[in-house]
This record gives structure tokens, C-alpha cells and sequence, in this order.
């Protein structure tokens, strides 16, 4: 074989395991978010004169003005910025989005091991977003030491506050028993609220689930997601 044919032969190679990597990073994250909600209007300046007076909510706003470009110019390190204002006064919001900046290596310098640590301030006080994405780095075993059970300890917090992507998450470990013992009753509850919150997938998972299912346990499935109802948060330990 021919240098050329090497070369292609070891450039398709590193893209199927690039492939890989992300459908394992997907499978952990779970499918797509349901769609956001309408973005509110913000108005930037008395955004930011709160801000720069100290106001924790309005620091996080403001962050989030620069992630997204909302009537200021976009620009992460910004972003970064004020996040940590806030989250160093405790807003969990704030917190999570932090740890999403450090996790993706956008405004700051990559660090898994500061997201994890922003991520589980979150996390603790409660806010599911938070809960979720340290749940998925325990089940990736990425910036901690691998750990299913926490993760699906966090999952569990998350999906029993509403969060539709840790419902999906938790029933597809019901159904393939992962981590816990299968169960599909179970997971057709969970699948059914992530369903009801707009994944998609979830839908398509439970059609093909309950195909194995007895109509008993469809029925005690359906009673379940019907009589769910979301706890509040815990709140922070002292």
C-alpha cells in the first residue's frame, strides 16, 4: 500500500473514532433540549448599571448578554467575567453557566476539573441544570473520578425537579438497567414526563419499549408520570 493510501486509510480511522467520541459524549448528554423559551428582552444599560452595583441576578443577566450577544457585542472572557461575579456570591445559575464555560474551554482556559468544582456548588443548592451537568461528567468520569452511582444520584435530583433531560437520561438506565435494576415500568414513567417536556426521543424510546411490555405494566407506568409531581429544591446544606 502507498503512502497515499496510508495517509487516507489513517485520516478515515481518526474520523470514525472521532465519531466515536461524540456519539458517546451525546449518549450521556441525551438528545436534544427541548426548544428554548422566547428570550426575553433585556435592557443592557440598567442591566449593567445593577451589575456593577453589586446585584448577583443582574451580574448573571449580564453574563449571559455576552454569551449570547444580546445587545452587546459577544464576546465569552465578558461572559466569563460576570458569571464569576455572581457565582462567587452564590447564584446558582450563575454557577452552572460557569461551569459550562470552563467545560468548554469558551472565555477561559479548558478546565473539567473547575467545572465539576462550579458545576457541584450549583448542584448543592439545588438548581437542576447544575445537577445535570455534574451528573454527566460522573458518568463520563470526566474532571471527577468516574462514578455511576453519583451520577445517577444527580440525574435523579435533577429529573424529580421536572428536568426533562434527566428523565430521559434516568429512564433509558431504567430500561437497560445501568447502574440500577431494570425496570420498565419505571422507565416508561420517566420517559414519558422527558416526552411530555418535548425530547423527542423519548417518545420514540417508549413506543419501542412498551412493545415488550404487558398492558398491566403500561397501565402502572402511565398511573406513575400521571401522579408525578415536581419537588422543590432541597436547600443548601449549612
Amino acid at each position: 500500500m502507498g503512502k497515499k493510501a496510508l495517509r487516507i486509510v489513517g485520516i478515515t480511522s481518526l474520523i470514525v473514532l472521532a465519531g466515536i467520541a461524540v456519539a458517546v459524549w451525546l449518549q450521556s448528554r441525551g438528545p436534544s433540549a427541548p426548544p428554548p423559551a422566547v428570550v426575553k428582552v433585556v435592557d443592557v444599560e440598567a442591566v449593567k448599571a445593577k451589575a456593577e452595583a453589586g446585584d448577583a441576578e443582574a451580574q448573571k443577566t449580564l453574563g449571559e448578554c455576552y454569551s449570547n450577544g444580546q445587545g452587546v457585542k459577544p464576546s465569552y472572557a465578558q461572559a466569563a467575567q460576570w458569571y464569576r461575579k455572581a457565582a462567587d456570591q452564590g447564584n446558582a445559575g450563575a454557577q452552572a453557566a460557569l461551569g459550562e464555560l470552563y467545560e468548554a474551554g469558551q472565555g477561559v482556559k479548558r478546565n473539567e476539573t473547575e467545572a465539576a468544582k462550579w458545576y457541584r456548588q450549583a448542584a448543592e443548592q439545588g438548581y437542576a441544570p447544575g445537577q445535570f451537568s455534574l451528573a454527566v461528567l460522573y458518568l463520563m468520569g470526566t474532571g471527577v473520578r468516574q462514578d455511576i452511582a453519583e451520577a445517577l444520584k444527580w440525574y435523579r435530583q435533577a429529573a424529580e425537579q421536572g428536568h426533562a433531560l434527566s428523565q430521559y437520561n434516568l429512564g433509558m438506565r431504567y430500561k437497560d438497567g445501568k447502574g440500577v435494576t431494570q425496570d420498565p415500568v419505571e422507565a416508561y414513567k420517566w420517559l414519558s414526563l422527558a416526552a411530555t417536556r418535548g425530547v423527542q426521543s423519548a417518545t420514540e424510546v417508549r413506543e419501542a419499549l412498551q412493545q415488550g411490555m404487558t398492558r398491566e405494566q403500561i397501565k402502572e407506568g402511565q398511573s406513575r408520570a400521571a401522579a408525578f409531581a415536581p419537588k422543590k429544591p432541597a436547600p443548601p446544606a449549612q
